[in-house]
């Protein structure tokens, strides 16, 4: 099992205030380190603002893909 560094659970946020909290835990990271996402969704549009924003700087990694959850590992690069 990976360890992470962050934890960032997605359910718990107001939409409004997902992607900010997203991006600033991963900006926290430091090289080589994880954070894990997880959604009740297939989080694939902020797969997609991730390689818009930040290309080639992670690696986006499926740990569970649903139906009821889904957990990533993003590491920083």
């Amino acid at each position: 099992m990976s360890s992470f560094a962050a934890t960032v659970d997605v359910r718990k946020y107001e939409p409004k205030d997902k992607r900010p909290t997203i991006f600033r835990t991963f900006e926290s990271l430091a090289p080589g380190e994880k954070m894990e996402l997880i959604n009740d969704h297939d989080p694939r549009p902020l797969y997609d603002h991730f390689n818009v924003e930040i290309p080639n700087q992670f690696e986006w990694n499926y740990l569970e893909e649903g139906p009821e959850v889904w957990r990533i590992e993003i590491t920083k690069k």
